[in-house]
């Protein structure tokens, strides 16, 4: 009786795939994942080719990746799990971000992009929510980035005016949900969303949904988007 209710208790809980080079860290994760009572660590790797097997062996339901995995590339990785399983969600963690490590992950399929160094406790919520189709990125990266992806102009240029409604589309944009999502959560359709998520890229001179979110950071139009 002990028994199964243990493994009904194991299966309410998403469960959680540590994958790092550093196995410290990978410890350290795992026994703090050992104390929530909704997330369950399933495994930790090192490398590529163990972070396959235990994806196999125990279907995890997200998936912590460092970018960095020695000599190996953990977007890449990211990229090839999502193949295997386009259900699973990947949080993706960087020591260092650029734009171009942005974008990888943004293509990869990732759902979140959090600094390697950043809190336990955004880092258990990030777990907990952030859902495929957005990248939710944290804002400590999104300020880093953003004298970058302006090229240190964007302060000196004029501050795009934006309807209550282009606000609050980018501010879900920047919480990492998709189009479909904020159409439900704004009772609007899916068509009228994509018009304002058009007049956002334009207002920003953006190419991409990430690039809206930097640029609106840049211009102070948001404060950056916090896990959850």
């Amino acid at each position: 009786m002990l028994a199964r209710a243990q493994a009904r208790g194991d299966q309410a809980r998403s469960r959680v795939l540590v994958v790092d080079d550093h196995r410290t860290f990978t410890d350290l994760t795992s026994l703090a994942l050992a104390t929530e009572d909704d997330l369950l660590c399933v495994g930790t790797a090192t490398d590529s080719a163990r972070a396959r097997r235990l994806v196999e062996q125990h279907h995890p339901d997200v998936v912590l990746m460092d970018v960095n995995l020695g000599g190996e590339d953990g977007l890449v990785l990211t990229e090839e799990l999502l193949r295997l399983r386009p259900t699973l969600r990947v949080v993706v963690l960087t020591a260092y971000a650029d734009l171009g490590v942005l974008r990888r992950a943004a293509a990869a399929g990732a759902c979140a992009l959090l600094p390697k160094n950043g809190s336990l406790p955004e880092l258990l919520e990030v777990l907990r929510t952030a859902r495929p189709g957005g990248l939710v990125v944290h804002p400590s990266l999104l300020r880093r980035l953003v004298g970058e992806g302006g090229g240190g102009t964007a302060s000196a240029a004029p501050v795009p005016r934006l309807t209550a409604r282009e606000r609050a589309v980018l501010d879900r944009l920047a919480q990492g949900h998709d189009v479909r999502w904020i159409a439900r959560d704004l009772d609007i359709t899916v068509n009228t969303c994509r018009g304002y998520v058009k007049s956002l890229l334009a207002k920003l001179d953006a190419h991409s949904q990430l690039e809206a979110v930097v640029a609106a950071t840049a211009h102070g139009l948001l404060h950056g988007p916090g896990p959850g």
